[in-house]
């Protein structure tokens, strides 16, 4: 396996409507979840109307579950707006609301666990940091109907473990995840600072977090 871009010039796998629904084999992604405490509500809530204002205002049914595919064949700079919800997001994340159960090493490594569980089988796995209250990982060698089965179950597996371990109920993770396909190598390096940078950021100290960077 290696990590491969989107390459426009490349056939598409299915074209639907007007739009083209682009995906490639072997796409790379950078990835974000978070803990279900990890914003508070009125912020969450808040920053969600911005955004489907925003893609409504852009003739794109935030309902829709392939909202996604429609921002990204929009020009770079209408995209590069969007992007300001997502910084909100990750201002709002790296403030460390919530429990923050991921601070504890031993909860944070069941997370890490489960990324390396199938690397080179399932998929590629790139960086990855897990924080207190949310993870960012970059992965390749997947379409994104694969990429969000696989992120479901990473989800699904750790939070059984984690509240087992915790003895806990009820959610642990937001159900939304948060994916961008990556387009080119130098976006792909511009992740993998983030992801490296992420801790720092943050303010966390060294066993606060795990920060995994592939070679």
């Amino acid at each position: 396996m290696e990590f491969r871009f989107y390459d426009p010039s490349n056939p598409a796998t299915v074209t639907k409507g007007h739009l083209p629904h682009w995906e490639q084999e072997n796409s790379t992604y950078f990835i974000t979840w978070r803990t279900a405490d990890s914003i508070p509500r009125e912020k969450a809530d808040y920053w969600t109307q911005q955004r489907e204002d925003w893609l409504r205002a852009h003739a794109i049914n935030p309902g829709d579950p392939e909202w996604r595919k429609k921002v990204e064949v929009l020009p770079e700079d209408i995209r590069r707006e969007l992007r300001r919800f997502s910084r909100a997001v990750d201002d709002e994340m790296d403030s460390c609301h919530g429990e923050c159960l991921l601070r504890d090493p031993d909860l944070a490594r069941i997370v890490a666990r489960a990324l390396h569980h199938f690397d080179g089988d399932r998929y590629l796995l790139g960086d990855f940091v897990v924080m207190p209250n949310h993870v960012h990982v970059l992965v390749g060698g997947m379409d994104r109907g694969r990429m969000q089965l696989q992120v479901g179950s990473w989800k699904k597996w750790t939070a059984l473990e984690i509240n087992q371990r915790t003895r806990r109920k009820g959610r642990f993770w937001q159900t939304e995840s948060f994916d961008h396909l990556v387009r080119s190598e130098s976006a792909f390096e511009r992740f993998r600072r983030y992801i490296g940078e992420n801790p720092a950021k943050a303010k966390l100290r060294e066993g606060e977090y795990v920060l995994w960077q592939s070679k």
